[in-house]
């Protein structure tokens, strides 16, 4: 691309049908088209209609988020929820879900947008090649136009959507580096990116976002004044067992109770990864593909591997340890 002058005059663009083609119908989708919980019992049952048991106080805070229209950061151990919270409101609101996955070094180019650069090369050399090369102003207009703009997830979200706006999740944001955080900023404020050759692009109606964290770093300040903040732990034994027979119907009632029971005990042990509510269900599941009705000690020991994900853990509920906690499980559980 030598020789272009990369000087460009910033416009502002919202993505209405105009700029995106699109049918009148669709570009009056707005949020409100949706049917939201109106009260806090409503999101419990929503909530609930897609299987996942919520305490009141993440239906509170996520009632607040859709009616407030704010971002909402979930912080929390792995494995307790935080991004099945995203997909099981996309589910329940009939809402395109749209997920940046997060990791080190994440950049705009992954996360927002970038040039399709072999078909704005091509198109180079065939105005050069028609004898066009002289119209520069034109040529630079085409090659930085939306025709050759990859849309990444943060601007897939900006885009109306048939059935509201969508659910962007931006999963494990503790992965990335804070100048991308310092990026975010903007998306979370005001609901829009700028794009340097084209201008400033605003969603028309805001999409429904949910951030998470794992917590291996702090999340900076900044972030989080613009977003409502909840805290997902780990449930107790009561809405644990709830979730196990939501998600794991076919397991028998007494396993499922000494299951429960168990994976509470060995959360209070020092261990170096407690387990999340994801792996009690990988645990009961796996149990049941045993044909398990109830735990043993050579059971659990066997097992331990889709309970626990470091040796170092399975190690030290090895051998005695691994009856003592089971006794006590199973007490708690005839209990």
């Amino acid at each position: 691309m030598a020789g272009l002058d990369p000087a460009m005059t910033f416009r502002t663009f919202c993505f209405d049908q105009e700029m995106l083609g699109t049918s009148p119908s669709m570009a009056r989708v707005v949020m409100s088209a949706a049917t939201f919980p109106d009260s806090i019992d409503a999101t419990l049952s929503l909530l609930q209609s897609r299987g996942y048991v919520a305490d009141r106080a993440l239906a509170t805070v996520l009632f607040l988020a859709l009616r407030m229209k704010r971002p909402l950061l979930l912080e929390g151990e792995a494995g307790t929820g935080k991004t099945e919270i995203a997909k099981t409101l996309a589910a329940a609101l009939g809402r395109k879900l749209i997920r940046l996955q997060c990791y080190e070094g994440l950049d705009l180019a992954s996360a927002v947008y970038e040039w399709d650069y072999a078909r704005q090369m091509m198109a180079i050399r065939l105005a050069e090649a028609g004898g066009a090369g002289a119209d520069r102003e034109r040529l630079e207009g085409e090659i930085f136009s939306q025709r050759y703009l990859m849309k990444r997830p943060l601007l897939q979200a900006l885009e109306p959507h048939e059935g509201g706006a969508p659910i962007l999740l931006i999963d494990e944001l503790d992965r990335t580096d804070e100048a991308f955080e310092a990026f975010l900023l903007e998306v979370l404020a005001d609901s829009q990116v700028t794009i340097p050759e084209l201008g400033t692009f605003k969603a028309a109606e805001p999409p429904i976002v949910i951030l998470t964290s794992n917590r291996t770093r702090e999340i900076h300040d900044a972030l989080k004044r613009r977003c409502l903040y909840h805290w997902v732990g780990y449930p107790d034994a009561t809405r644990e067992l709830a979730i196990l027979k939501a998600r794991a119907p076919h397991a028998p009632a007494k396993l499922a109770k000494q299951v429960v029971s168990f994976v509470q005990a060995i959360r209070k042990e020092e261990l170096f990864k407690a387990p999340g509510v994801a792996e009690t269900l990988d645990w009961a599941t796996a149990l049941v593909e045993l044909d398990a009705v109830a735990l043993d000690p050579a059971l659990v020991s066997d097992t331990l591997g889709a309970l626990l994900k470091y040796q170092d853990d399975i190690q030290a509920m090895q051998g005695s340890k691994v009856k003592e906690l089971l006794d006590q499980a199973k007490a708690e559980a005839r209990g």
